[in-house]
């Protein structure tokens, strides 16, 4: 095994760990439901939560990365008891990788492409609402444009680890995430500085205890826990391969406290763009895809200089994408040179052509192949591919993380705790034993269960009933799975 790479900067790793967290999701989920739940008042319950549940898992990815100097293909076998499973739980992140870069790609495809069209100008020859979904449906059906851009996409984050952590992945991460702060900042700063920003504003971030209370308190509480979970990309490994980077000279809690910080920040100023400009020309601030390609579009059109906000608010996307994208891809490279002991550049072209291909099932479900279904009628292979990734891999796996680093089978909390509190910075107090060991589980479970309701429980009952049944079957396979780690490591202990 060659020696292990370690980042150049502290600055690097937290830009290159943010930028993996940093996803579409903190610009076209977080302000829509931040304003849908009370708008501050969401805020706050959120906050809470990302304190509670998103920062806790983060740590433990963490440290199990630095832990291990290992990605997750190795760091359960070495960090773990004796004769024990866990380390078979390896093959859930592997997985979870691949399947979220085989969409992945070809949405930041879509973010390239219309990067594309707001710099040519094409975006801005479109100045109805029914013009820019004839172009977003026109580009999902032509399965070249789609094909082209997953392609580049691909190979530009490729090409970047190519390059090494320092030299590639660090680097031009740093770059991209200071580019993509200094873009945001100046598109709030525009969105603030307009006469109608007012009534978006008092939506987004005004404490509207009416609106949270017409919501139902039960879903403002479950929708800030949710989104404080996912936000951070934690459950399958790809944030403990930039631990397993990181030096030993800071305490991991300040470490993982910046990445959530930072991640936060991000999300709370995409609302501040794109709420208030939705509020002045009267447009839903819709969730989802429909809101970057179809309604911000017209948003701009409507601004002064329009097609300047509207590229640079593309460039931005592109950014917010491609930085996961070449963080995730980085964890992929560094599993498949660990399991099968070769170099970085061997391992890039392998994946690159493997990606490439796994690719084209969500790239050809919307035009080729849109006849297969597999959620139900008007589902995608993407819609498949999100929520084994989503609803099952994520949650699960952040289980898995948080009962591996409090189980004495696992790692066991006194060795996490050593490892999260070496170097200085503020240290993970004892007593928190008992929260992660027992508390937080049971929060997991409840995001992970309260995912799989949302899901289908709009559908027949029989079929709602079906899936909450495979849902707990699944829980009970993995906590079964390391109950029987923890007999086998006590019956090793005892011989």
């Amino acid at each position: 095994m060659q020696e292990r790479e370690k980042f150049q900067s502290r600055l690097g790793f937290i830009l290159v760990s943010a930028g993996c967290a940093i996803g579409l999701g903190n610009v076209w989920k977080f302000p829509y439901i931040c304003g849908e739940n009370g708008g501050a008042a969401f805020i706050m319950i959120y906050l809470l939560f990302l304190a509670v549940l998103g920062w806790p898992i983060l740590m433990a990815e963490f440290a199990v990365g630095r832990g291990s100097r290992r990605s997750i293909a190795q760091s359960f076998s070495i960090l773990e008891s004796e004769k024990s499973n866990w380390h078979c739980f390896k093959w859930f992140g592997i997985a979870g990788n691949y399947l979220l870069m085989m969409f992945y790609t070809m949405v930041t495809g879509w973010m390239m492409y219309y990067a594309w069209l707001a710099v040519s100008g094409q975006l801005e020859a479109n100045s109805k609402v029914q013009s820019t979904t004839e172009q977003f449906a026109d580009m999902l059906a032509n399965p070249g444009t789609m094909i082209l851009w997953t392609v580049i996409a691909i190979a530009i984050a490729f090409g970047i680890c190519a390059l090494g952590l320092q030299n590639g992945v660090e680097k031009v991460t740093k770059v991209m995430m200071l580019l993509l702060i200094t873009l945001m900042i100046v598109l709030a700063v525009n969105s603030v500085m307009r006469d109608t920003t007012g009534e978006g504003l008092r939506f987004y971030l005004i404490p509207d205890i009416e609106r949270a209370g017409q919501k139902g308190w039960g879903n403002v509480i479950f929708a800030a826990m949710t989104h404080a979970f996912f936000t951070l990309s934690v459950g399958m490994g790809s944030m403990s391969i930039f631990g397993s980077y990181l030096e030993k000279d800071h305490k991991i809690t300040g470490e993982a406290l910046n990445v959530v910080i930072l991640d936060t920040l991000i999300a709370i100023i995409a609302g501040i763009i794109i709420i208030p400009s939705c509020f002045a020309y009267g447009i839903q601030p819709d969730a989802g895809p429909s809101l970057l390609f179809i309604t911000l579009p017209n948003v701009f059109r409507h601004m002064p200089g329009g097609r300047v906000w509207e590229t640079l608010f593309f460039i931005f996307m592109t950014f917010a994408a491609l930085s996961t994208v070449i963080a995730v891809f980085e964890n992929i490279i560094a599993i498949t040179m660990e399991i099968w002991n070769i170099e970085r550049k061997k391992a890039v072209k392998t994946n690159m052509v493997m990606l490439m291909l796994l690719s084209m099932p969500a790239v050809l479900g919307y035009n080729l192949l849109s006849g297969i279904q597999p959620m139900g009628a008007g589902t995608t292979i993407m819609d498949l591919e999100d929520f084994l990734v989503s609803y099952n891999i994520l949650p699960l796996g952040g289980l898995v993380f948080v009962l591996f680093c409090t189980k004495k089978n696992g790692w066991g909390f006194e060795n996490f705790r050593k490892e999260v509190n070496t170097g200085v910075g503020f240290a993970l107090p004892g007593w928190i034993r008992g929260y992660m060991s027992y508390v937080l589980p049971l929060i997991i479970i409840l995001v992970y269960l309260k995912g799989y309701y949302d899901m289908f429980s709009s559908r027949e009952p029989a079929v709602f009933l079906f899936w909450m049944l495979v849902a707990v079957a699944f829980l009970l396979l993995v906590i079964s799975f390391s109950l029987r780690a923890g007999k086998r490591a006590g019956q090793k202990k005892q011989a």
